[in-house]
């Protein structure tokens, strides 16, 4: 091997050079070696990942169990809104609490909600008889238990010009029934029957109540309409498997009934189908639960298998005909196998990433953990098994059987004396490449396509002006939509569309967003309530609020009774003795805890309770007033919590998502900068950066310009975005800068050439593949159609029409491979002259 110096390259630039070269023929004679090695043990390469499927397929059968805490999957896992609900719960214990008021509970527990609606134009307030039947109901049920019982009214209308507002007409009341289940696992399971039997009790009554209209939801209902997603996709998802199989199969034809390869694209989807019940298999032995989360794998481990597949397939056609076939299969590994592994690495770095601790959202951990163990077995399987049937494919050619039949393709001779229609089913497409073909897979129809009419036009002079136009466009939009992000993430967003849970959350918010959720106030340290200054301190921080507090109504009772109470002692024993026992304050001893050290009584910790005026976007405006009273809880003398169940999924979620693309996308940066002269060509990294970014960008502002919300699903989509753009663009930018021809237009053509089919096929494949969730009534399959379909859409604009054009522009410059060749051009006409004058006598023998 030689290496040529470059006149006034340095020393350092030959050496990376021949780094580069030698690690990539390294990589090179491996990949060689491992297809020599399938080609010689195709049975042994078919068999183990055939038994290995069945093995843990049959395990993932008997081991299905899905994920019943929703909260755990999709809230943030190291949140302070757990830790101070502990504290809350620590202090008011919730089976020492007897009070009627609905707010009191620190976890949402087991509950049943009804919203009842009058119809347009009517008043609820009128409808009394209906409300009452509806709630005698409810609280005849069978295993019912203690309920706290709160009511509200939505859809206000008051009294013109009244001063203490009274209510004049309302749309809708809300009524909530909780259930004292104290955690113990058997009240939890009667209170769960209960649930059930609410549901089924309110549309019971809705068949009774006409003139009303009744929206339940309990505490299971979150959960069920979650799983529900599931159910509902089984049979879309096989039909995206069959719509791909059908892709793959027809883009893998070919009218010569020798070079085509139907049943490989077949078994190449298959192929990836396996691994992916493999990893199941192996999750589920694992003790993994299964959440609608995971639907989302098949589809991510499909858009990178079968991309192997078909550089396969388009490698196999690259190799000469003439070869034996176990040469053919070692060649084709060489070239792309290199390639894919890299793509394969950069998938399980990106994905072990999203799986590791810093990761905050439990649903996006297991995803990604699940999706490595997939990729891994991804890989495996393509060289393996998929390898193995590329094999026998390349013997029944090699013998010349038919790719459909398994029949011996009968002779030229044989084949003009039979019909039309024989010669069309059994032509080998001699006659087509006898005279001026060199190849005859050029006749692939895609390759076709792309030789003699995509090529040429993409790099016509005047179809560049409109591409860059293009490509600003594209720029501005995601550029608009990128500063439009917000954290406007729900978990309705996750449910199934026609669900019961998403038609009571939308009526609610429509009738029920002008107050907050009432946000707990807890006060955890000893304070001296009766020093003027903490109760400025406590009417400043509760100012804005609508609050029931034991301290407002204890601080009038004393005003109205005329009884001074400003020392400790005073103060405390008026509120055991006289306050505490009045009827209408009694409920407020549960808000209040008391220690006693000798003779004198202390108050350790007390909890008020908030509401805040909110407008439509109420939980928007709830997590700018969680954000605003934590500071104060320690820039203020009083030390405080606030906590309401809801804050478990609000606190930092939009900084929980976004983490693990951020880390995702650092880690692809961090590898490919480290590669930086490690791989083919810097610069095919250099634009393998810019491309990903692009791409990344743009699938992001696209995607917020399109009302996808950042959550779960959607952060999960943006890291598999940066895999999929590499796995395409790689491929066609590394050929690029390697190419040896005059021009980059030359280079840009050959580069489509080589890799634009199994690209073509994969992309159509994988974005045909998404049209059966258009058809899922869910939101969660609905944001996944959205993401990948941009995915898909994005990778293809660049690698089919941005990059094509821009490199034509930009380096590397071509150059000096054109001096190169003209330097060995003038030194071989050198060498024939030389010859000439030397051996007149052969001149004239010639």
């Amino acid at each position: 091997m030689c290496f040529l110096r470059r006149p006034g390259a340095p020393a350092s630039w030959i050496w990376w050079r021949m780094l580069r070269q030698v690690l990539r023929r390294g990589l090179q004679s491996f990949c060689h070696r491992l297809g020599l090695c399938v080609s010689r043990h195709p049975v042994f390469f078919l068999t183990v990942p055939a038994v290995l499927t069945i093995t843990f397929g049959l395990s993932a059968l008997n081991r299905f169990q899905p994920e019943g805490d929703l909260e755990r999957l999709v809230a943030p896992s190291h949140s302070l809104a757990k830790i101070e609900r502990s504290l809350a719960s620590s202090l008011f214990p919730l089976d020492q609490s007897k009070s009627q008021l609905y707010s009191d509970l620190h976890t949402p527990g087991r509950y049943g909600r009804v919203i009842l609606l009058s119809p347009p134009g009517d008043n609820i307030l009128l409808q009394a008889e209906g409300i009452l039947q509806t709630h005698r109901a409810v609280l005849e049920m069978k295993d019912g238990r203690n309920s706290f019982i709160g009511h509200q009214l939505g859809g206000v209308v008051e009294v013109p010009n009244s001063k203490d507002q009274r209510v004049k007409s309302a749309r809708a009341i809300q009524i909530t029934y909780y259930l004292q289940t104290y955690g113990s696992a058997t009240q939890d399971l009667i209170g769960e029957k209960w649930e059930n039997e609410f549901c089924k009790l309110m549309r019971k009554l809705q068949e009774e109540h006409q003139d009303l209209q009744l929206y339940s939801l309990a505490s299971f209902s979150l959960w069920r309409d979650f799983h529900k997603t599931s159910i509902l996709a089984r049979s879309k998802v096989l039909v995206s498997l069959v719509l791909i199989l059908t892709t793959a199969t027809l883009s893998s034809s070919m009218k010569d009934c020798l070079r085509s390869k139907p049943f490989l694209g077949l078994l190449g989807v298959l192929t990836v189908c396996i691994s992916i019940v493999t990893a199941a298999g192996i999750f589920f032995i694992t003790d993994g639960k299964y959440n609608s989360t995971l639907l989302g794998i098949p589809f991510f481990a499909m858009g990178h298998g079968t991309k192997g597949v078909f550089e396969l397939l388009s490698g196999w056609r690259r190799t000469r005909e003439n070869l034996p076939f176990k040469d053919r299969v070692a060649d084709a590994y060489s070239d792309v196998m290199v390639t894919y592994t890299m793509t394969s690495s950069l998938y399980f770095i990106t994905f072990g990433m999203g799986a590791s601790p810093f990761t905050n959202i439990e649903a996006v951990k297991v995803f990604c953990q699940n999706m490595c163990v997939s990729i891994l077995l991804n890989y495996f399987y393509v060289f393996s098994f998929f390898g193995s049937c590329l094999v026998f494919a390349g013997q029944l050619e090699q013998n010349r059987y038919h790719s459909i039949f398994c029949c011996k393709i009968p002779s030229a001779e044989y084949l003009d004396r039979k019909p039309v229609w024989f010669q069309t089913v059994m032509s080998d497409g001699h006659q087509q490449t006898s005279h001026h073909e060199t190849n005859p897979y050029q006749h692939h129809f895609i390759q076709h396509f792309l030789r003699e009419h995509y090529n040429e036009w993409i790099t016509n002079i005047y179809v560049k002006p409109f591409v860059v136009i293009l490509y600003l466009i594209y720029a501005s939009f995601s550029f608009m939509g990128c500063l439009q992000i917000s954290d406007r993430a729900n978990i309705i967003n996750l449910l199934a569309s026609d669900s019961p849970s998403i038609s009571y959350a939308m009526v609610q918010q429509k009738y029920f967003s002008n107050y907050s959720p009432v946000i707990g106030f807890y006060i955890y340290e000893p304070l001296e309530y009766w020093n003027s200054s903490v109760q400025e301190d406590l009417r400043r921080l509760c100012s804005g609020f609508t609050a029931v507090s034991w301290v407002e109504q204890y601080y009038q009772f004393l005003k109205v009774s005329n009884i001074s109470a400003n020392n400790k002692s005073d103060f405390i024993s008026v509120l055991q003795s006289s306050f505490l026992k009045k009827p209408e304050f009694q409920h407020f001893r549960n808000d209040i805890i008391f220690s006693k050290a000798g003779d004198e009584n202390n108050i350790i910790a007390s909890r008020l309770y908030l509401v805040a005026r909110t407008s439509r976007d109420k939980q928007k405006e709830v997590i700018e007033v969680l954000e605003k009273l934590r500071p104060l809880s320690l820039s203020k003398s009083i030390r405080f919590i606030v906590f309401n169940p809801s804050f478990v999924f609000m606190d930092h979620y939009g900084l929980s998502v976004t983490v693990p693309v951020l880390i995702a996308g650092f880690g692809v940066l961090l590898v490919l900068i480290l590669t930086f002269f490690l791989v083919i060509h810097p610069l095919g990294n250099f634009w393998l950066i810019l491309s990903v970014t692009s791409i990344e960008l743009g699938v992001l502002g696209l995607m917020t310009l399109w009302n996808v919300d950042m959550d779960c699903i959607s952060i999960l989509c943006l890291i598999y975005t940066l895999n999929f753009a590499i796995d395409h663009c790689a491929p066609l930018l590394y050929t690029f800068v390697l190419a040896t021809e005059h021009t980059r237009t030359q280079c840009i053509k050959s580069s489509l050439q080589e890799h634009g089919t199994a690209i073509l096929q994969n992309v159509t494949s994988f974005l045909i593949g998404l049209v059966p969730l258009l058809f899922v009534p869910s939101n969660l399959t609905f944001t996944l159609f959205k993401c990948l379909l941009l995915t898909g859409g994005c990778t293809f604009l660049h690698c089919f029409v941005i990059l094509p054009v821009f490199l034509t522009f930009f380096p590397p410059s071509k150059k000096h491979h054109k001096k190169k060749k003209r330097a060995k051009r003038k030194e071989r006409e050198e060498i024939e002259c030389i010859e000439i004058q030397e051996n007149p006598d052969h001149v004239t023998t010639v």
